[in-house]
């Protein structure tokens, strides 16, 4: 078993996904909050920030330096960098932050945009935890002060449908459904811990695609003031009943209002449903998923 503290180069388990929340005592449930998923790699002297692909992002957080002095040993925690807007975690506010590059700009972002460290589980404590199941881990976890900077995932137990009603009603992302009795998977992707999505669900006209390998990127639409305007793409296969009608369909000229790039523009003649997380503040959807398609 490698070193996790030495060797570094290893990214977080990452979740399955379903569709509906449930009940039960198996599982633990706490909120996804909108942020970056980090290890911090924390000792009394530093702190280090890995990003979910191994970058390493500690210089764009130093107000988290602030993590070693909750420790005594060497610990690594798994979490969430998120950015607070009035109590709520601002997804683009954060993005901000991240394509900060000179150090002025980040020393002011970090106090007038502070980020905090959602940390939901813990590896490694002067040893690897990983093979401790996470109600374990969970007590290693608990034994860390909440700060400013650093907050501990709350768990709900038992009860995942009441919580998901509740994060519906505050608009946040959706929930994580994790098994007391699961192991910590390095590198991998497990159904022992689920992620269910707060998605929206919206009909968009569809107004060309751009055509890849393998796939199609659908240009989607809405209309405003008899305008069409660019609200995203949402990706589907070559093969899919969607793509091979609006590639027979005759090209057009460009019917977006707001939108200049090369592309097979079409008549917006056909409409889809699509699920997404939310809008961004110009409109764009994020994270798009289709889902199926219909005439007008």
């Amino acid at each position: 078993m490698k070193n996790l503290w030495n060797n570094r180069d290893f990214k977080p388990m990452l979740l399955e996904e379903i569709r509906k929340p449930f009940d039960s005592d198996d599982y633990f449930f706490e909120v996804k909050f909108d942020g970056f998923r980090a290890l911090i790699f924390a000792s009394p002297k530093e702190v280090k920030i890995q990003s979910r692909n191994i970058h390493d992002i500690t210089y764009l957080y130093p107000e988290l330096q602030s993590i070693k002095k909750l420790v005594k040993d060497n610990v690594i925690f798994d979490g969430e960098i998120i950015l607070a807007d009035e109590g709520v975690p601002s997804f683009a506010k954060l993005q901000q932050r991240s394509h900060l590059k000179k150090k002025t700009s980040i020393d002011l972002a970090k106090h007038n945009n502070p980020v905090t460290f959602m940390a939901f589980d813990i590896l490694y404590e002067n040893k690897d935890l990983t093979e401790l199941p996470l109600e374990e881990r969970k007590k290693h976890l608990n034994k860390y002060q909440d700060t400013e900077y650093f907050v501990k995932s709350k768990v709900i137990e038992n009860k995942g449908i009441n919580l998901f009603k509740e994060i519906k009603k505050l608009n946040l992302e959706g929930i994580v459904a994790k098994k007391k009795k699961g192991l910590y998977y390095i590198n991998s992707r497990t159904d022992e811990f689920i992620k269910i999505k707060n998605n929206n669900r919206d009909e968009f006209y569809i107004g060309g695609y751009i055509e890849k390998e393998n796939t199609l990127s659908i240009l989607l639409g809405e209309y405003k003031d008899n305008k069409l305007y660019y609200v995203g793409k949402v990706s589907v296969g070559k093969r899919q009943d969607i793509a091979l009608k609006l590639i027979k369909m005759k090209k057009e000229k460009n019917g977006f209002c707001n939108l200049e790039e090369e592309a097979n523009y079409v008549k917006p003649s056909l409409t889809c449903f699509v699920e997404y997380l939310e809008r961004t503040k110009s409109g764009h959807l994020r994270h798009p998923i289709f889902k199926n398609y219909s005439l007008r």
